[in-house]
């Protein structure tokens, strides 16, 4: 993966989107399906691999060129390599530096992933693109969002619209991929532990005594079987005599 630096936004915010949206080049937007994100919910602070799907090119016009941001309060992206493409992490300073879960100063993130088809996509075929990343811990019952812009032979897709406030996202024309974010679970905290539950292998008193009580019984029938045998291999020596 290669990386280079920008000193600027790469994609304006907020209402400006939608006026970005608008302006696609071509008319290349498709309503009947959107790129968008396969996992749909995610726990904060959790560390996880997002599936960005394209499910076609831009009216017929095929793909080049899949260029997916991301939100604040991801620093860190390390994708899935794909043999089909190239793919370059764009770099932005932070406002200011932080200190990672490894005591290292970190000074820049990963604005911005592109991949880029070394063959087109054809418009009647999908692909998907793998992003392993942590959630930020801060982004409980919020939604994150990752606009992208589609580039085609012919024109491009942007999309990149949020929803305001109460709007549903479904009513945009090129909603941008997003994933809701949900407080982390104990269990997940107990699993990350190593805690484990044992009780499932262990025997109560009743199961203990229950198995005390049939150990007498299985003796006897072991013993009345073992006699019936005998008796039968008995006779059929006899039998044999006697011919």
């Amino acid at each position: 993966m290669t990386t280079r630096r920008t000193k600027r936004p790469l994609l304006v915010g907020g209402g400006v989107l939608a006026g970005v949206a608008a302006l696609v080049l071509g008319g290349a937007v498709a309503a009947s399906a959107h790129v968008g994100i396969a996992e749909e919910t995610v726990e904060a602070g959790a560390y996880e691999i997002l599936t960005v799907s394209v499910p076609h090119g831009c009216e017929g016009s095929a793909t080049n060129e899949v260029a997916i941001q991301m939100p604040e309060g991801i620093n860190a992206v390390t994708p899935t390599r794909n043999p089909l493409y190239t793919v370059e992490a764009v770099m932005e300073d932070l406002d200011a530096p932080i200190t990672d879960s490894h005591g290292n100063e970190v000074t820049e993130r990963v604005a911005q992933v592109v991949y880029t088809a070394e063959t087109p996509l054809p418009d009647e075929q999908r692909d998907a693109f793998e992003l392993s990343l942590q959630i930020p811990e801060d982004a409980a019952d919020s939604t994150l969002y990752f606009p992208t812009v589609q580039g085609c032979e012919e024109g491009e897709a942007a999309w990149v619209q949020i929803p305001e406030d109460g709007q549903d996202p479904d009513d945009l024309d090129a909603p941008a991929p997003s994933v809701d974010v949900v407080a982390a679970s104990e269990d997940s905290s107990e699993v990350s532990g190593g805690t484990t539950d044992t009780t499932s292998d262990a025997q109560g008193p009743e199961e203990a005594s229950s198995a005390a009580d049939q150990t007498p019984l299985l003796v006897t029938s072991l013993v009345v079987g073992g006699l019936g045998l005998v008796v039968a291999v008995i006779a059929l020596l006899r039998g044999r005599k006697k011919a």
